[in-house]
């Protein structure tokens, strides 16, 4: 359990690791300085509500959500990870490096069916992949309002494009000062700034950015928690007194106010943090912008700033009732006055002079305000003095460029988080850097109290008030609302409602909360605290958070009666809706799974979060015996005794297949009752067997365990029985496939060479790599034949995958094989086997590369048919594509015409002939990968063709699911060694 109540969420400690004292776990890392800001200004550019930033993290193409602006992070971890290949819009902009706009539901169905499965609501969305030069770091993401009917406007895909590259060369900084730049712990909470707030003052500060020194009143230190004798008037100590979750929105808050250039624009930021006992306090930071006449000192200290040291214009936000420029205010610490009516709170009156206004020596004001100025010398250790050149120190003593938005002190020539340098366009936030000057801010911290006018009209009502900010904490709870809930207020305000209140944190209230924070539409739905204690909950969303209403309600009728634990199962109409669009998340991702280990994991992934579920196991039937073919959740080992059981057996998982039934068990103590002396793996929980039968065909069992008991209601079975007729049907379908492939990687592994021919003059090596999705199998082979004409070397890919491709690969082969042991040229070569794969198969079609090398005088004559032309690294290591006319495919024209070049491989050059699995990327033009290739080649240098033919394809090796399947054929001259017979195939 952290400070601030969010169980499970360990704030980063300031080295970028989880963890730390308690103290340092509050200072915000580099990396979540870069991404919270970075993440609030897209939102507010583009109007969004919300937004995060996905990360690319330590495991190969995995991204983890790093920072969460404006949403709980709890209700959304089943999107914490994403791995780059799913069929979701972060992914899809992660592959494509391009904009992925959604403007509302529809679009976002028709292109992104499992995003609106798992998200049935009305939303828009915004996808930015965040890039610098050719490092892809990641996906920047912004949530708003559906725009049905109407395109995301150029001027709001130039705000994403620009926002994601200001944080792309930010993170390119960090990465160039040796932070490293991935994410692989949970998300950071991050909120966001207030929107429209009323502008009462209280308690104040003072903040010179280019020093780190914050000068406080003795009100804002009490407002926070804090003896006003033990604040240190550092950064440091601001950060100490707050919420991890808010350290991460004020830094973002600084970044807004500090890098706006725009005079036009507004230059004060407003955001709400939490107190230490709990309630929520308004904060306002105003970057002062002196006068061009203001007296500066030497040391640069400021005059008398304009509006009694706010830092905004003339007149701006000025209290009601409260004095223009010209005089000190009345009864706030520094002069500001209440608002209409309020009483002085805390502070001198009189007209004291307000922080930054003007005092004795036109520096900072100290006797009457209670301030203090923090002198030179006790600046924090964890920036450089003035003079120390431009750069910023971190806690932990990491240093980073200038411009890096950093906590510390830094030099006079530094640049302050988003400086005015950089190329921001006019009205646009700076970009992170950019030179370093003397930035002040002037704060003022609001304590709004209880409301005792709102509350006071809400406790009037028979209905429940709650109100929650848009991070799910408690800020308001009414007089009835705490009958209702049984929980005193104290122990509610300034709590994530999901852990103080764990029933609200049911999976069909979860989906609740998660529609009225991504939608506009208010959502109304029924809920049990427990069994007698039904309410009527309706969520109102807005700008800043969600207002909740509870009103009693009456059981509804269909509750099942006889469950273990009442209130563990579903039991109103809005939990039922709730639940059924599971199914079609399932369905849809099992349309997508082609393996039964692909089933397993689709069924882990979208079932098991469904119902609560922790454990799962699934048997397969074969030869009258169920063999385990996926367990998780279960101890190691337990479920070993039950593999291989047969059909008569008297086991629960076995007795649902034979009599095609499910039996639900709503506790361990109901299963140990029907079955006598069957092993536990738990004494408490509950358990649902489920069969697996397709059109009539048994095909196994399905164990899903629970860790309490639970009950089942009517709905629920009737939909866990429904998807286990579709898991069952994606089992048997991933079966055939299995025979199939094993059928397809036999064929083709007796048709590739097993071992090249040896030769004196000549290396050669080749490889072969089947693909990972879809029949892994396909048409991809090379070869290497000595002919009378000389080496030739051949390779080829034909269309499509499986059976029927190896087939044709096999007969291609053995066609080229035969004409070019007969002698003939290249061109008839290949004109022969284009004739022959028309007569053999209609309609079948494929590229084909082939060379005869002369091994004595290197002389090369090579044709090409559809495929790419090879590659040539020279004994410089000079490397180029071969300039190769060539023709059609082979299997479309009898008459094509293909033209042979001649060229020479000298002694000590490589020539490399590759299939298109091994250059072509998702979203990325094939000239790219080529390039790539050619660069990994030359870089290689001289080695032996083993170890180069395992570097260039070592990447691919490492996917999981590349879509196509790899041939590599190297060949090389070498000096005669008549201690050296040949080379290996």
């Amino acid at each position: 359990m952290t400070w601030y109540g969010a169980p499970g969420h360990v704030p980063p400690h300031p080295t970028g690791t989880a963890g730390g004292r308690k103290d340092d776990s509050r200072i915000p890392d580099a990396l979540a300085m870069a991404l919270a800001p970075a993440a609030a200004s897209a939102v507010e550019a583009v109007g969004g509500y919300a937004g995060g930033v996905y990360l690319r993290s330590r495991t190969k193409g995995l991204l983890r959500l790093a920072v969460l602006a404006g949403l709980p992070v709890r209700l959304f971890s089943p999107w914490w990870r994403m791995h780059v290949n799913r069929p979701f819009p972060v992914a899809e902009a992660y592959r494509s490096g391009s904009l992925v706009l959604l403007a509302d539901a529809e679009e976002a169905m028709r292109r992104f069916p499992q995003l609106m499965a798992g998200l049935p609501f009305p939303f828009g969305s915004l996808y930015a992949p965040v890039t610098h030069g050719r490092d892809r770091y990641g996906v920047l993401v912004v949530l708003r309002n559906a725009t049905p009917g109407r395109d995301v406007d150029a001027a709001d895909r130039q705000r994403m494009q620009n926002a994601a590259s200001r944080l792309g060369a930010a993170l390119a900084a960090l990465e160039a000062a040796g932070a490293p730049v991935s994410w692989d712990r949970e998300p950071t909470p991050v909120q966001l700034p207030a929107g429209a707030t009323p502008p009462v003052r209280i308690g104040r500060l003072d903040w010179r950015v280019d020093t780190a020194t914050v000068t406080a009143d003795p009100e804002l230190c009490r407002i926070l928690g804090t003896d006003p004798d033990d604040f240190p008037g550092t950064v440091e100590g601001l950060e100490a007194m707050l919420a991890p979750e808010d350290v991460y929105g004020l830094w973002a808050l600084v970044h807004q106010v500090t890098a706006t250039t725009d005079p036009e624009r507004p230059v004060s930021r407003r955001m709400w943090l939490r107190g230490r006992d709990g309630r929520p306090h308004l904060l306002e930071l105003t970057r002062d912008h002196p006068a061009p006449d203001d007296a500066r000192d030497p040391g640069g200290t400021p005059g008398p700033a304009t509006d009694a040291g706010l830092g905004g214009p003339p007149g701006a936000d000025l209290p009601a009732g409260g004095p223009g420029r010209g005089g000190p205010r009345e009864g706030i610490p520094g002069g500001g006055a209440p608002p209409g009516g309020m009483p002085p709170r805390g502070g001198p009156s009189g007209g004291a002079p307000v922080s930054g206004g003007p005092s004795a020596g036109g520096g900072l004001p100290h006797e009457g305000t209670g301030a203090r100025s923090i002198p030179a010398g006790d600046r924090p250790t964890g920036g450089p003095a003035v003079g120390d050149g431009p750069r910023e120190a971190l806690p932990g003593g990491e240093v980073l460029p200038a411009g890096t938005p950093v906590r510390g002190g830094s030099s006079a020539g530094a640049s302050a988080p988003g400086g005015p340098q950089g190329g921001a366009a006019d009205g646009e936030p700076a970009p992170y850097g950019g030179g370093r000057r003397a930035v002040r801010l002037v704060g003022v911290l609001v304590d709004p109290g209880t409301g005792p006018i709102v509350a006071s009209a809400a406790d009037r009502l028979a209905t429940g008030v709650l109100s929650l900010d848009r991070l799910g904490r408690v800020t308001y709870v009414s007089r009835r609302a705490e009958t209702l809930l049984a929980v005193a207020r104290p122990k509610l305000v300034g709590r994530i409602l999901w852990d103080v209140l764990p029933w609200t944190g049911r999976p069909a209230y979860e989906d609740h909360f998660r529609a009225a924070l991504i939608s506009t539409d208010p959502v109304h739905f029924l809920a049990h605290r427990r069994a007698d204690s039904w309410l009527s909950v309706s969520l109102y969303p807005g700008h800043d958070g969600l207002t909740v209403t509870l009103t009693p309600a009456e059981q509804p009728g269909y509750t099942p009666g006889s469950v273990a634990a009442p209130g563990r199962g579903l039991g109103s109409p809005a939990d039922r809706a709730a639940v059924l669009y599971r199914p079609v998340a399932l369905a849809i991702a099992l349309t997508e799974a082609v393996t039964a280990r692909q089933v397993s994991e689709v069924v882990t992934e979208e079932l098991l979060p469904a119902f609560g579920g922790r454990q799962l196991a699934i048997y397969l039937l074969s030869e009258r015996h169920l063999h385990l073919a996926w367990e998780t959740g279960f101890p190691q080992g337990f479920l070993d005794r039950f593999d291989g059981v047969g059909l008569d057996a008297r086991l629960p998982g076995v007795e649902t297949l034979t009599s095609g039934r499910p039996i639900f068990f709503e506790s361990m103590q109901r299963l140990a009752a029907a079955y006598p002396g069957i092993p536990l793996d738990a004494h408490v929980g509950a358990r649902a067997f489920l069969p697996l039968i397709a059109s009539g065909r048994p095909v196994g069992s399905c164990i899903l365990g629970f860790d309490q008991p639970r009950g089942f209601s009517p709905e629920e079975r009737t939909v866990l029985t429904a998807l286990a007729g579709l898991i069952a049907q994606a089992l048997e379908r991933a079966r055939r496939y299995d025979t199939e492939a094993a059928l397809a990687r036999g064929l083709q592994d007796a048709l590739l060479p097993h071992r090249l021919p040896r030769h004196r003059h000549v290396d050669t090596l080749g490889r072969y790599l089947p693909g990972t999705q879809g029949m892994d199998v396909g048409g991809d082979w090379y070869d290497v034949v000595e002919t009378p004409r000389g080496l030739a070397l051949a390779i080829g890919d034909v269309q499509g995958h499986g059976v029927s491709a190896a087939a044709t690969m096999g007969q291609l082969r053995s066609a080229v094989r035969a004409f070019a042991l007969a002698g003939h040229d290249p061109q008839e070569v290949m004109s022969g086997t284009n004739r022959l794969l028309i007569d053999l198969d209609p309609g079948q079609f494929a590229s084909c590369c082939y060379a005869v090398l002369d091994p004595v005088t290197g002389a090369l004559q090579a044709v090409r048919a559809g495929h790419l032309p090879p590659l040539l690294r020279h004994p410089d290591g000079r490397t180029e594509p071969v300039d190769l006319p060539g023709g059609v495919v082979l299997g479309v024209d009898a008459d094509a015409h293909y033209p042979v070049t001649g060229l020479d491989l000298p002694q000590g050059a490589v020539l490399a002939l590759f299939t298109d699995g091994l250059v072509e990327q998702p979203g990325t033009d094939i000239d790219v990968g080529i390039a790539r290739l050619c660069g990994a080649l030359a870089g290689l240098g001289p080695a032996p063709l083993a170890a180069i033919a395992d570097r260039l394809i070592d990447e691919a090796r490492d996917a999981t699911d590349r879509p196509d399947d790899i041939a590599l054929l190297l060949a090389s001259r070498r000096t005669p060694d008549p201690a050296r017979p040949g080379a290996d195939a």
